[in-house]
């Protein structure tokens, strides 16, 4: 989840999208952005400084436009897709791996002010308005359908879907996310 350079996971997020949506699609404005922040932590500290208005400016301005929240201390692997903007919120503290895709209205939080914030492994797909809560990990592969609450970990591989969430079926791992979404 961490070690990859914020230019390098940059363009794996580009990737994920077709050559038409890079400068009309408001999610991606947002994943630049926190790509930016995350490479501000790269630079030398007298730097870093510098630019910090720029970016904590920008955060602002696409959190605004946007509805998505993606603060530079989240730990985000490369490849990162969110389809149908807004209402995205992300806890600091959260970790994702890479290939995750998200739906409109995700949100990654805690459930109490000492709780953990999520995990997300590689590949997971978060459907519209799921919502992952407290220090669960979600594992690789699995799906979180629509309007789905996560309050205990979820298996690798696993389709979860209700509230709270519970196993409802198991899908092949090695599909790709966007396909499943």
């Amino acid at each position: 989840m961490s070690g990859t350079s914020a230019l390098v996971a940059l363009r794996a997020d580009v990737r994920r999208y077709a050559p038409r949506e890079l400068l009309t699609e408001p999610a991606l404005w947002a994943i630049a952005v926190y790509r930016l922040g995350r490479f501000t932590l790269e630079l030398p500290r007298p730097v870093r400084l510098a630019l910090f208005p720029v970016y904590g400016a920008l955060h602002l301005a696409v959190s605004l436009l946007t509805g998505i929240s993606i603060p530079k201390s989240a730990e985000i692997g490369p490849g990162l897709r969110i389809f149908h903007f807004g209402g995205i919120i992300i806890h600091p503290a959260s970790r994702m791996g890479a290939n995750v895709t998200m739906g409109h209205g995700v949100t990654l939080g805690v459930r109490e002010h000492r709780d953990g914030a999520p995990v997300i492994e590689d590949d997971v797909v978060l459907s519209a308005y799921a919502q992952v809560l407290g220090g669960v990990r979600v594992g690789r592969g699995a799906k979180v359908g629509a309007m789905t609450v996560v309050l205990d970990d979820v298996p690798a591989g696993a389709t979860v879907a209700g509230i709270p969430a519970r196993v409802v079926g198991r899908r092949d791992r090695t599909a790709d996310p966007a396909e499943q979404f």
